[in-house]
């Protein structure tokens, strides 16, 4: 089994030389935006063993039972019983996985290095590869359903396919930036961001993609939108945007760093159940929670500073985190 892959910096290498309570917050200009410690209303997260050591980079439920894992090594997991029991498929490729998504509980892909792009239409029984075109590695995949879908990679690539990935064409991002993560909300609307402060925003489906001014020139890693207005992108060295305009406006919301401010850890992945409810996770067990759509954030301290690389809730109340050393832990969200 190839070695494991043991922070995102060899990553990131390889693709470089490799809205009430929101609107009440950003009228108040978010000055007291703010981070505790986790209280004894926040539960820990569950480490569950996913029974390899391969770096996890990705995951994602299709419920709160069925659900699926990849990373290094071409190392594809399945779990049936909520992380109870993970199981490993069969290797379709030994390249770097570092997105997965499903349409529906049938139609899935993952993506990876040198183009690796592999479709389920059974439910994950099978996984079969399909031709993207490029070498370029991509690096997250987002379906509206099972036809329509797209996918982001190095130096800008951005493919999309309206035939559940039998052709993928390239779209062009007008960037040569590196793009680490893509969501859509219908066929027509959705965002892309990447390195060097790259935040890109379609109303077409993808035919132009155009750039939303934000004043930083800081790494972006992923994003979630709750509707067409309300969004979060997070990134390098702690980064935290906002807006409620679709990105017309962003607004920098990274917390402050602490004294003696160390080198804050990269926020790798970010997701909302809800418009009051999101969670941040990213390198050395970086582990934020917000229970009043992100007035404040909460730290909860992992059993190990495991850096965390993928996140998912297939319901409000349940979520699944995956990183180094395939890690898996089991999220629990209370009720704020």
């Amino acid at each position: 089994m190839p070695a494991a892959v043991p922070s995102p910096v060899p990553v990131r290498r390889h693709a470089r030389f490799l809205t009430a309570a929101l609107s009440v917050l950003m009228a108040a200009g978010l000055s007291g935006l703010a981070v505790a410690r986790a209280g004894a209303d926040v539960r820990a997260p569950v480490m569950q063993s996913s029974g390899t050591k391969a770096t996890l980079l990705d995951t994602f439920f299709v419920s709160p039972r069925e659900g699926w894992a990849v990373g290094a090594g071409g190392m594809v997991l399945r779990t049936d019983d909520g992380g109870e029991h993970w199981r490993e498929m069969p290797r379709r490729t030994t390249a770097l996985l570092t997105s997965l998504a499903f349409a529906d509980a049938r139609h899935g892909w993952i993506v990876g290095h040198n183009g690796t792009i592999l479709h389920t239409d059974d439910g994950g029984q099978q996984w079969r590869r399909q031709s993207a075109g490029v070498s370029a590695t991509l690096y997250d995949v987002s379906f509206f359903d099972a036809a329509r879908g797209w996918t982001v990679g190095g130096r800008g690539a951005i493919l999309h396919t309206r035939d559940g990935g039998a052709t993928w064409e390239d779209q062009n991002s007008s960037t040569s930036a590196d793009l680490f993560g893509v969501q859509f909300l219908d066929a027509q609307t959705g965002w892309a961001v990447g390195a060097l402060g790259t935040i890109l925003i379609t109303r077409d489906g993808g035919a132009h993609w155009t750039r939303q001014p934000v004043e930083s020139a800081t790494t972006f890693f992923d994003l979630h939108f709750l509707d067409d207005a309300s969004g979060w992108v997070v990134g390098s060295q702690a980064a935290m945007f906002q807006t409620i305009t679709g990105g017309d406006a962003w607004v920098d919301r990274t917390l402050p760093c602490g004294s003696p401010c160390l080198r804050p850890p990269d926020f790798l992945k970010v997701s909302f159940a809800g418009f009051r409810t999101g969670w941040i996770i990213g390198e050395r067990g970086a582990f934020l929670r917000t229970t009043d759509a992100g007035l404040t954030w909460r730290e909860t301290e992992l059993p190990e500073p495991l850096s965390l690389y993928g996140l998912s809730f297939p319901a409000p109340g349940v979520g699944w985190a995956v990183g180094q050393g395939g890690a898996v832990l089991k999220i629990v969200a209370p009720s704020p």
